[in-house]
């Protein structure tokens, strides 16, 4: 029984229907709607955001956005100084590969653009330098991943644009 409501959430919040935002578990997603729902005797009223690349629907109660982490795309130059990032050197900790493994993880999940970016530059692997292993390789595909699909959302391009547009910073890096 959701009842569709726009006009109270514009005033107290910095979202409405059509934004994109990020969600620091699951990256950028589309406020399809605002409704209000009741649950367990209490009227919610909620984003209904939209992660197409998932199938997933995520219903985040509008008092709750800020407190979790749900934030607007990064600005343009937020983006380009991201996109600098994979240009510098990689800075491997020399601790055990299940701790950095975490690390990267928590800076993954913080929707933070520039600690994504950060993975993506520790866990490149250019031409001639060893194989990956399948972790590190799970990791820096979701760190790309993440990182492209924000660049996408900003810049009005396609993920694959995207991706092109970060390993491009990569490659220089390695040159």
């Amino acid at each position: 029984m959701a009842k569709k409501t726009t006009k109270k959430t514009t005033k107290k919040l910095d979202f409405r229907a059509n934004d994109f935002v990020v969600y620091p578990a699951h990256g950028v997603g589309k406020i399809v709607d605002v409704e209000e729902q009741e649950v367990a005797g209490t009227r919610l009223e909620l984003f209904v955001v939209d992660f197409e690349k998932e199938k997933m629907t995520l219903r985040v109660p509008t008092a709750k956005a800020k407190s979790v982490g749900m934030r607007r795309l990064s600005s343009p130059d937020i983006v380009e100084n991201a996109l600098k990032t994979p240009k510098g050197r990689a800075r491997i900790k020399r601790t055990m590969w299940s701790r950095r493994a975490q690390e990267y993880e928590a800076k993954i999940n913080s929707g933070d653009l520039q600690s994504i970016a950060e993975v993506v530059r520790d866990l490149h692997r250019a031409g001639g330098q060893p194989e990956q292993s399948y972790s590190e390789r799970q990791l820096y595909e979701a760190a790309l991943d993440r990182m492209a699909r924000e660049v996408a959302a900003v810049e009005k391009i396609d993920e694959d644009a995207a991706i092109r547009r970060v390993e491009t910073a990569l490659e220089k890096e390695a040159a």
